[in-house]
């Protein structure tokens, strides 16, 4: 039986604390994780604060997961988690925070369109006394595919959780490390961890930062993850959905009522007649499609609600590596810090 008390970390957790994380999320990315490591070598090392790189390894089928291996093996500031399988870019995250140990965890996406030269520019702002600050993109590279659907989110989620921040999709973000262990407190599986960090403290900010064109590879959000990470964030965080969906049915219920009055008074005056038969369908059809869309986001709640009472893991680690050797092998379930689970 595992010990459900026993805290997951690494053999060297006990080591003095880091100035610096920068937990990075990989999967399939054997193009960029060179120039990402140089790169961002040379931006942590120019800040002067000791630092580690913590890279997770999401169950790539690409060469990414040989050339983490040999990152850790020559760069001893380098930390490789490899997750048994993909689950999914934020709960990556989560497994990289549980492994982090720096005073400031910065997150960063693999593809270099954050560039890493933009991340004093966050440490500038935590040192002024903030516990979380976010990247703002101000002049994004992608298609408009993504960027209008992308403002209509941070607006609705602005207003949502009541947080003013203007970009929520941007991965370049830095915490506190306090921030972090209070997150990986929270149990769900599905979770948007930018809007998570408000739940936690209200000190949070965004700076501009740079962003630029994907030099290679192909993004890993497609339409159904960009749909389902939307729906993560509506249904984790609020129950306005449902409470707006009480409104739209009594209003549609008073309409059609009103609907029915009024073709009934018409019937007794005019006549029977067929002309409006087409508008009646329309308005049936109308009717139907808002029944089926608030079943099917009552259904997204009642999904969240089957996940979490299964219990299930939301990442499980394989190994960890650091200095070119393994540190901790199986070392965790994915479940909060201090509820712990390694095997026997």
């Amino acid at each position: 039986m595992p010990d459900r008390r026993k805290p997951v970390t690494r053999l060297n957790a006990l080591e003095e604390p880091l100035g610096l994380s920068v937990v990075i999320p990989v999967y399939n990315e054997q193009d960029n994780l060179e120039r990402l490591h140089s790169r961002l070598s040379a931006t942590l090392t120019a800040l002067g604060r000791t630092y580690e790189m913590v890279l997770v390894d999401d169950g790539s089928s690409d060469s990414s997961g040989a050339l983490l291996e040999r990152m850790a093996t020559e760069d001893p500031h380098v930390v490789v988690v490899q997750l048994a399988r993909n689950f999914g870019q934020h709960a990556a995250i989560f497994a990289g925070f549980e492994q982090a140990r720096g005073a400031v965890v910065v997150t960063l996406d693999a593809d270099l369109q954050n560039p890493p030269e933009e991340i004093p520019k966050l440490l500038a702002k935590i040192d002024e006394g903030f516990d979380v600050v976010g990247g703002w993109r101000e002049d994004r590279k992608d298609s408009f595919l993504r960027t209008f659907p992308s403002l209509l989110v941070n607006k609705f989620t602005a207003r949502m959780l009541g947080c003013r921040l203007h970009d929520y999709g941007c991965m370049l973000r830095a915490y506190r490390l306090e921030i972090v262990r209070r997150m990986c407190e929270y149990r769900e599986i599905s979770s948007f961890i930018p809007a998570l960090a408000t739940a936690v403290t209200n000190r949070t900010t965004e700076v501009r930062v740079a962003h630029s064109e994907r030099n290679a590879g192909i993004s890993k959000y497609n339409l159904f993850r960009l749909i389902k990470l939307n729906y993560d964030l509506v249904t984790g965080f609020t129950m306005f959905p449902l409470q707006l969906l009480s409104i739209v049915g009594f209003l549609f219920a008073f309409l059609g009522t009103g609907f029915g009055v009024f073709l009934g008074i018409r019937r007794l005056i005019v006549g029977p007649e067929v002309e409006g038969v087409f508008t009646l369908f329309a308005i049936l059809f109308f009717f139907v499609g808002t029944l089926y869309m608030a079943l099917g986001l009552l259904g997204e709640y009642v999904g969240r609600i089957y996940m979490e009472v299964r219990q299930r893991p939301r990442f499980i680690v394989a190994r960890v590596l650091c200095g070119g050797r393994v540190v901790d092998q199986f070392a965790g379930r994915g479940v909060p810090r201090g509820v712990g689970a390694r095997e026997a």
